[in-house]
């Protein structure tokens, strides 16, 4: 079995996937590449299958229809043959010698027999002009280089959150819980983290800067316009998160993290509509905050109770003061170009 399978989901990505493979090739035979072409229309199959040949017990090449970001997980999910599963964007890349560190840390587990859920790193914001590379860390929140549980975890501050770019999960677990990302959506990355949660038993966080997180592509999903654009899509992954149950939830530590996480999403969701200035996006925000009532009223009064829940439903000058405090937020987590 291979430690670590890693899904590369491509979608005309011929002009940057190469850095990305690159980058893990160098974890050598214990790691599974899958790259997996989305229905691409450049160069994109023709480069994964070049990789494949010349690369057979490392790399192995997927060809679909097109199904969107999360069809291309789901597809490197039903694929993967690792203990581990880890997703790297075709446009972002990993420091080499932090991925030397992970896969010791994750061979040390299997060797061990050890059962570990969860493996968490850290990422850089590799944002395109910026002098300063932004690194989101998690070193004041979890134990380090040991097994721990929520339980052990500690306070996270305002804007640290666990992403997609942090997470390797065990494959079987992701398998266990059943996780689906659905088709022809974009910013399922929050789904693929969020889902699994109640299911996590025991983690591990190595403090090193692993993921490269490129942000600067005007057609990048993470862009604010193209988030407006793909309104309904982030709704619908926001309702999505809605729908897992999480007011009952044990540990505490638990619970809370992932309210806090559901309402920071709520709020990007929010604050998007806002921003369009349309009335049928403000109309959409609406619906959204009533299907959270339909679906949990304790969990709509828990948002609603929060501050970035009363940032934003409040109207006027105050409003927009509030609105603006919370969008400031989700630039420092997701980098909106």
């Amino acid at each position: 079995m291979k430690v670590l399978s890693i899904a590369i989901p491509c979608y005309n990505s011929e002009a940057y996937m190469k850095r990305a493979i690159s980058t893990l090739l160098t974890g050598g035979d214990d790691v599974e590449i899958l790259i997996v072409d989305d229905g691409s229309k450049d160069k994109t199959a023709q480069i994964a299958d070049a990789y494949a040949a010349k690369y057979p017990t490392i790399v192995k090449a997927i060809h679909q229809e097109n199904g969107g970001h999360g069809e291309a997980v789901n597809a490197g999910l039903r694929n993967a043959t690792g203990a581990y599963f880890k997703v790297v964007d075709s446009d972002d890349w990993v420091n080499t010698e932090a991925y030397a560190q992970i896969l010791d840390v994750l061979r040390s587990m299997l060797q061990g027999q050890k059962n570990l859920d969860l493996l968490i790193s850290n990422f850089v914001y590799e944002k395109q002009g910026a002098k300063r590379k932004r690194v989101m860390s998690y070193r004041s929140a979890l134990p380090q280089n040991r097994i721990f549980t929520w339980r052990d975890i500690r306070l996270f501050r305002t804007g640290q959150y666990i992403l997609m770019h942090s997470v390797i999960y065990r494959t079987q677990l992701l398998r266990d819980c059943g996780l689906e990302l659905p088709k022809h959506t974009f910013y399922v990355d929050n789904l693929f983290v969020y889902e699994p949660l109640p299911h996590v038993k025991t983690m591990y966080y190595l403090n090193v800067n692993f993921y490269r997180y490129f942000i600067g592509r005007e057609d990048q999903s993470v862009n604010e316009q193209v988030m407006i654009k793909r309104i309904d899509q982030q709704i619908l992954v926001n309702k999505l998160m809605m729908d897992i149950p999480i007011m009952d939830l044990a540990p505490r530590k638990l619970r809370k993290y992932m309210l806090n996480y559901l309402a920071i999403i709520t709020t990007v969701s929010s604050i998007l509509a806002i921003k369009s200035d349309l009335p049928e996006n403000m109309a959409k925000k609406k619906e959204l905050w009533e299907y959270m009532k339909a679906k949990d009223v304790r969990l709509y009064r828990r948002l609603r109770h929060t501050v970035m829940g009363i940032g934003v439903s409040l109207k006027g000058k105050a409003g927009r003061k509030f609105q603006l405090a919370c969008y400031k937020i989700s630039q420092k987590i997701y980098g909106f170009n």
